[in-house]
């Protein structure tokens, strides 16, 4: 992998001592020993500049001409641990997220940052421009304050609020919803998709080779970042929701759901091509009905669950090497849409690095 080395600051040889939970004791002892990092730190990447006309007057600062406002970049934050493998994993957050997604879970345990470098990756965790820790936007919106973490509990299969679903993957703990909901945050400007995937673009042309790991709502923009730059080596993606791209004349029918049709998206087969090039996993957890429904959380994962069948269908058919693992299938029951910081994420790790192993990407 291509370092940063330069103008970014180095940290010399960091035993990093992962804290403990705040949940209680039955999660504290899932904390492994110290892990060594050799490098570790944050920077921004991609973006604009929006430029004022005009003379900048120091005497009166609050006027925006001659001035500058820097935005719609990414932000990152990266690991590297002593004896890394060779391919970093970069893990884009889904949708109302932000890079806290792959953090410590909700109940206090080792999430995908740890759990992977523990692994020898080196790991990037991003917010994508607009979000999170890169919230400066060139673009302004208004963000207001609705009440809604009841729609999300059942959109994201905990169970039906607010009933869990029975052996669900979820921690009981009270704290731990707490900390679920805690962790999601709003947009600051405009979601532009173009804007989001030229910013991961220019993450991977500046750390080199590497493994995008996508959640949710970044599924879709994970196959763009993939098809426009090629330093993506493999894509491995948690419940995509929307954003499959097709050839032109192979988009499926529209699929209706109690959430609202979802629909392929139409690019140039040249385009479509490009993700035949890379080796592809799709994951996804419990509870996604068979039959339609008249619940828009589960219905809406029925519908994008087959349209991601579809879609493997099509990557493998042009000679590409896509699966898509859906867990109860090969008996791993009640996970969520977070499989990565499920209860029994250690087990859904697994799952990731035997497939990076299969690939030689490890």
């Amino acid at each position: 992998m291509t370092t940063n080395s330069g103008w970014l600051a180095k940290t010399a040889l960091i035993v990093l001592c992962v804290g403990m939970g705040t949940v209680g004791a039955q999660e504290r002892g899932s904390f492994g020993s110290p892990i060594q990092i050799r490098e570790q730190g944050s920077f921004a990447v991609g973006g604009t500049v929006l430029r004022q006309p005009g003379t900048f007057d120091p005497m009166k600062p609050a006027l925006p001409a001659g001035q500058t406002l820097h935005g719609d970049h990414a932000r990152v934050f990266y690991q590297v641990p002593v004896n890394a493998r060779k391919l970093p994993l970069v893990m884009w957050h889904g949708f109302g997220e932000f890079s806290r997604t792959w953090e410590t879970t909700p109940d206090g345990r080792e999430g995908y940052q740890t759990l992977f470098l523990r692994r020898r990756f080196p790991v990037y965790l991003l917010d994508q421009p607009r979000r999170g820790g890169a919230a400066r936007a060139t673009v302004g919106t208004t963000i207001n304050a609705v009440p809604d973490e009841q729609r999300w509990f059942n959109q994201f299969r905990l169970g039906d609020w607010p009933r869990f679903f029975p052996g669900v993957q979820f921690s009981s703990a009270p704290e731990a919803l707490e900390q679920y909901f805690r962790q999601m945050v709003p947009d600051t400007g405009p979601f532009d998709a173009a804007v989001a995937v030229d910013a991961v673009s220019a993450l991977f042309d500046r750390i080199g080779r590497g493994i995008l790991v996508t959640h949710s709502h970044s599924g879709g923009l994970g196959w763009q970042a993939a098809m426009k730059n090629p330093n993506i080596r493999a894509v491995i993606a948690y419940e995509p929701g929307s954003g499959f791209v097709f050839p032109e004349d192979e988009v499926p029918a529209v699929m209706p759901s109690a959430a609202g049709p979802l629909e392929g998206v139409s690019i140039a087969k040249a385009e479509f091509l490009k993700l035949t090039r890379i080796p592809i996993v799709i994951y996804y957890g419990d509870n996604i009905p068979t039959e339609p429904t008249t619940s828009p959380g589960q219905d809406n994962w029925r519908v994008r669950l087959a349209m991601a069948r579809l879609w493997v269908e099509a990557i493998n058919r042009h000679g590409g090497d896509a699966q898509l693992v859906h867990l109860p299938e090969i008996g791993i029951r009640g996970n969520t849409h977070f499989p990565f910081s499920d209860l029994n994420n250690e087990e859904i790790a697994d799952l990731m690095a035997r497939f990076l192993a299969a690939n030689h990407l490890d």
